[in-house]
Order: C-alpha cells, then structure tokens, then sequence
C-alpha cells in the first residue's frame, strides 16, 4: 500500500488544550510511518488551506519542540470562521479536494467545536459522493461544552478550573470592605451556562460566594433579581453575582440587547457582550450601592496558568484514539468521551466514535434538574459532574526572562 499524508487543522475559539489535541494528532500520525508519510497542519483551518497556507510538522516542530504544544494555549496553527456552502455542488468543494489530491491527502483532522463538525460532516459526505478514500474525523474543542454525544469537551475543563480560581479571587478581593457592594462578572456562554455553572467549583462552604449564578437556559427577570440582591443583603455584605453572556428574559431577548447593539458573526451566531455592564448599571441605580462588573473575556479560554492536567490528559487521548479509528477506516466521525467511573467509583473516561452529522449544528445545555428552582444556582448534580474535569496541574516551563516558555509559529 502507498503511502497518504496528514492534514490537520484547528477552527473556532483557542482553548487551553487546543494545542494538546494537535500534539496527540500529530504524535500519534507520526508513529505509523508505514501509513503516513508527511503530517501537514492547516494555517488558518479550511480558509487558509484554500489560499494554501500549509505547514510541514517534521520541519516546523522537529523532535521534541513538538511537546511544547501542550502548554501552549491559542491555537498554535491559527484558527479561521469560515462556514462551507450548505450546497455540496458548489465549486469550493472540487477545489478543496483537487488540493487534497495533490498533496496526497489521506487522512483530514479537523479539531473544533459545533461549527467546525459542520465542516467535517461537509467534507466527509462530499468525500462519500464523489467516491473519495479520504478518511475525514472531527476532534472535539469547545469552553463551551455544548457538543452533543459527548459527555464533556477538552478545553472546557481549563476553562472551568480558570473560572473557578478567579471568580473565588475576586470573591476575596471584594470581602476586603464592610461595605454593601455587587460584582457582576460575565462570563462566555451563548446558550449553554456550562462554563457559568463552574463559577460554583469557587465556594468553600455553604453560603459562600458566588451567592447568585445566571444561567441562559433560564429565562432572566431582572426584578426579581434586584428583590432577591435586596434579601441576599440581610445576611451578606458583599455579593457576587455570575452571569453567562447570553442570559435573556422571557420574551428571548438578550440583556445586553437593553444596553447596546448587537452584531452576528459569519454563522449568523449574536456575537454577546455587555450584560455585566448593563447589570452593574442597574444596581447602581436601583439599589444605590456600590457596583461594578469584570468581564472574564478572552483570558477565560485560553489561559495557560491553570491547565487541568485532566483536560490535556483527555485531549491528547482522544485524538489518539481518533487516527487509529482514521487508519481503520473510519470516516465522518466525531470523537466522543464517554464516564465510567472505576470499582471504587473514581471518575474515568474512555473515547468513542459519534456520527458528526448527528453532532454539528445541534447544542447541549445544563439540564433543567441541575438547576435549582429558584433559577439562580446549580444544583450538587452538576458540581459532581464538573469538578473531576479541573483535576491536576501543568508545570508551565519558564524561559529565561522568567515567563512562560510557549512555542510560536514562524
């Protein structure tokens, strides 16, 4: 049998494992040298394999320079939010596979979240229609954790234990004053409060803060949730309050929506921001104390300070396990992570194979039952399903000038 090539890419938002994914793809491929001649990595995702821009990983990472990858957060090969034609005739398709050819493509990585499985369950159907051998898998990559068929997502856990450090930060900075004060901090999530939910991993004991967590799956009334700042205030002087991006009232309309415009991005998605600012506003002047709001923004995605040695473990696993399933055949597939737990009941997790057309453009929210019924907390259901996934610590090396030693991209 001849020899095929590699191509792997990264699509969507960085993460703090996005780069662990690559690493176990590229580490795994270059293990079966009888199979795969050259591993390339996409700069840029699809677009810029369409304009060309590749990379050959024996040249650009040699050795051992290739482990670094996975302390290095952002997404070592650049990222892209192109969205392919719904239509599989039009002509960027025999484009994408004439290039395939040419470079001898056997086997497309495509490592993302939702709508980067979009563009796997293209490909790989197009490859099924025109009677292509290429093998095309989908790596899982989402803060969000809102894939369906998976129990969890690398890149969520990180994110998770980075919300949960700082927002338990904050809470210390805020209790300095005998003074009623309200911190907002807004956190990323469009429709699915996964990411919010973890702000509860913060609390010590019972009654601590964060004392108010948002969630979009519920609707939001912003007089109720001044009331209860009002009651919360009979026992606390300090409150912080978690909210998700993407919070609504009950009619669908988003509260950041009340304080400012709001765009869409090229997959028709409202890109949120400001509901922390409109919230802190509103405090400010309804209950008259002191306010003020954090946005966690981009550092909550991708920070390499708190890796969960948990979530770079699972996301070189699960590529891994995603090239052998490619060599065997397997084609139009999303990697899957799927709880067991051991005969001490301990967490584990073992991977499986999921149809990506069952996957991409469908969403996974925190179930109703894990949130209680008040609508602003998380219920013991979800700390026990959260907190296996921050678990451990990466020893980020220092260089010489004493930060993080990450590698980059010439």
């Amino acid at each position: 049998m001849s020899k095929k090539n590699l191509i792997a890419g990264q699509s969507g938002g960085p993460t703090a494992a996005i780069n662990s994914s690559l690493y176990g793809v590229v580490s795994e491929a270059l293990k079966h040298t009888e199979e795969i001649d050259h591993v390339y990595g996409m700069v840029n995702g699809i677009e810029g394999f369409l304009k060309g821009t590749v990379l050959d990983f024996q040249e650009a990472l040699p050795g051992e320079q290739l482990l670094a990858l996975t302390w290095t957060p952002g997404a070592y090969l650049g990222s892209c939010r192109y969205k392919l034609p719904e239509s599989l005739e039009d002509p960027v398709y025999p484009k994408l596979f004439q290039k395939f050819e040419e470079m001898n493509i056997g086997w497309f990585f495509y490592i993302g979240g939702n709508d980067s499985m979009d563009t796997v369950s293209k490909l790989s159907r197009y490859a099924e229609h025109i009677g292509s051998s290429i093998r095309v898998i989908g790596e899982p990559k989402t803060i969000d954790n809102d894939l369906v068929h998976t129990d969890h997502t690398p890149g969520f856990g990180s994110a998770a234990k980075y919300v949960a450090s700082t927002v338990r930060e904050i809470t210390t900075d805020a209790n300095v004053y005998e003074k009623k004060s309200v911190t907002i901090i807004e956190i990323m999530g469009r429709h699915a409060g996964w990411l919010t939910a973890a702000s509860a991993l913060a609390r010590k004991y019972d009654g601590d803060n964060p004392l108010f967590i948002y969630l979009p799956e519920v609707a939001f009334d912003q007089d109720l949730f001044l009331k209860d700042l009002e009651k919360a205030f009979e026992k606390n002087c300090n409150l912080i309050v978690c909210v998700s991006e993407g919070i609504h009232d009950a009619d669908g309309t988003f509260i950041c929506e009340y304080d400012s415009s709001v765009g869409t991005d090229t997959f028709g998605h409202k890109m949120l921001a400001g509901c922390g600012k409109y919230l802190e506003n509103l405090v400010r002047s309804r209950l008259g104390v002191k306010a003020r709001s954090v946005e966690l923004n981009v550092s909550q995605r991708c920070s390499a300070s708190l890796i969960s040695a948990t979530d770079q473990k699972e996301a070189i696993t699960a590529v891994k396990f995603g090239v052998q399933g490619a060599l065997n055949g397997e084609t139009g597939k999303m990697v899957s992570f799927i709880r067991q737990t051991d005969s001490e009941g301990n967490y584990q997790m073992v991977c499986g194979l999921e149809d990506v057309n069952a996957i991409c453009n469908e969403e996974k929210t925190v179930p109703l039952t894990w949130i209680t019924s008040d609508g602003h907390d998380v219920t013991e259901d979800f700390i026990r399903y959260a907190r296996p996934l921050i678990q451990g610590n990466i020893e980020v090396p220092l260089g010489e000038d004493g930060l993080p030693k990450f590698v980059y991209r010439k």
